[in-house]
């Protein structure tokens, strides 16, 4: 076997182990269904989703916005929901004006209405900015969702639900925050649209 080879078995093998923890865990899975629960509910009153993390997690807050706005697997309505990390002009200007640590905060005091949702990814728990835009979800009235790992981190302390994926590697993490986004999606939709899970 080559070296190669003797990676990508070891990293699906981790990758197996860390989706077969979540398989077998009642509270994360209750978590999940709780982080479901509360999005359909906004959607159903018209609410919107807004969503945020840093380097692997931006990219993921951008997927699950796609997948929300244009479809996961069949046709339907859109679905507004917004990633913060897209926008160059409000993330530099807010970052030189007031720090890093308030890129996502001051878009949520700007941008979110009673009944929508913050969804934070966070592989540590940890990322400044997401914690501060938890605490302003908590100081405006907003119910707030993180996706994070190891124990959870302080952004366990600071969110209405809080999902802790699996995995000792920030990419086992990663790789079942991915798996949560798509299924969270297609829960939603199949509630909405009256899709067959």
């Amino acid at each position: 076997m080559s070296p190669h080879t003797q990676i990508i078995c070891r990293n699906l093998e981790r990758s197996i182990a860390a989706k077969k923890t979540l398989l077998e865990s009642p509270d994360i899975q209750a978590a999940f269904s709780q982080a479901v629960d509360v999005v359909l509910k906004s959607y159903q009153e018209g609410g919107r989703l807004y969503i945020a993390g840093n380097g692997g997690s931006a990219a993921d807050a951008q997927h699950l916005s796609a997948e929300f706005v244009s479809r996961l697997a069949r046709d339907r309505a859109p679905l507004p929901a917004e990633a913060l990390t897209t926008d160059s002009s409000i993330i530099t200007a807010i970052g030189n004006d007031y720090g890093y640590d308030q890129i996502f905060s001051r878009q949520i005091a700007g941008k979110m209405l009673p009944g929508d949702i913050f969804l934070g990814i966070t592989t540590s728990g940890n990322s400044p900015n997401i914690v501060k835009a938890l605490q302003m979800c908590r100081e405006k009235g907003f119910t707030s969702i993180v996706f994070t790992g190891h124990d959870g981190g302080e952004v366990s302390q600071c969110s209405d639900i809080c999902v802790i994926a699996p995995g000792e590697l920030t990419s086992q993490i990663q790789e079942v925050h991915l798996v949560l986004e798509h299924t969270l999606c297609e829960c939603v939709e199949a509630a909405l649209f009256g899709f067959e899970l």
